[in-house]
C-alpha cells in the first residue's frame, strides 16, 4: 500500500487530550478503510504564520500511514468537514523517514548545517565604489545619469 503522511491544525481552543483524540479519531477511519496509521506525534500548540478563522494559534499533529487511496481520500473529507480542524495536508511518501520527525528533536540534537557562505560564514567582501568603476564616468568628471538625460 502507499505511504503517505499528514499534518493538521485543529483550533486553539480545545485541550490538550481533545486534540489527541482527533489524532485517535481519524486513525480510526482510516483503520475502518483499510489502511493503519505507522506513527503518530502531537506537536503541541504553535503561533501560525498568519490567523486562520480568527485563531492565531493551532494544536499541531502529524501522521505516518500505509493505507489505499480511498481511505486517505475519507480521512482528508472527514478532517474537512470537522468544525475544530482548520488545515489538512497529505503527501505520498517513497519511505518514512526513521525517528521522530524534525518538529520533535531537540535542536541541538539536529544535524549541523554546515557551511552556507555569504554572511553566516564571517567572510566579509568591501563592495565597489561608484568612484571606483571608469564605466561610470566619476574618473571624467561626468555625473552619473539616471534613466533620461536632463535638458
Amino acid at each position: 500500500m502507499p505511504l503517505y503522511e499528514h499534518v493538521f491544525i485543529a483550533r486553539q481552543d480545545l485541550s490538550n487530550a481533545q486534540a489527541e483524540g482527533l489524532i485517535e479519531h481519524f486513525s480510526t477511519v482510516l483503520a475502518d478503510n483499510g489502511g493503519k496509521v505507522v506513527e503518530n506525534e502531537y506537536w503541541g500548540v504553535k503561533t501560525m504564520a498568519y490567523k486562520i478563522n480568527k485563531n492565531r494559534k493551532g494544536h499541531y499533529a502529524f501522521l505516518k500511514s500505509d493505507a489505499p487511496a480511498a481511505a486517505v481520500q475519507e480521512m482528508e473529507r472527514l478532517m474537512r468537514l470537522h468544525d475544530d480542524v482548520m488545515r489538512v495536508l497529505t503527501i505520498k511518501v517513497d519511505k518514512h523517514a526513521e525517528g521522530p520527525s524534525v518538529q520533535m528533536q531537540k535542536r541541538d540534537d539536529r544535524e549541523d548545517r554546515g557551511d552556507r557562505g555569504g554572511f553566516g560564514s564571517g567572510e566579509r567582501r568591501e563592495r565597489p565604489s561608484f568612484g571606483d568603476r571608469p564605466d561610470r564616468g566619476a574618473d571624467r568628471g561626468e555625473r552619473p545619469s539616471f534613466g533620461a538625460p536632463r535638458r
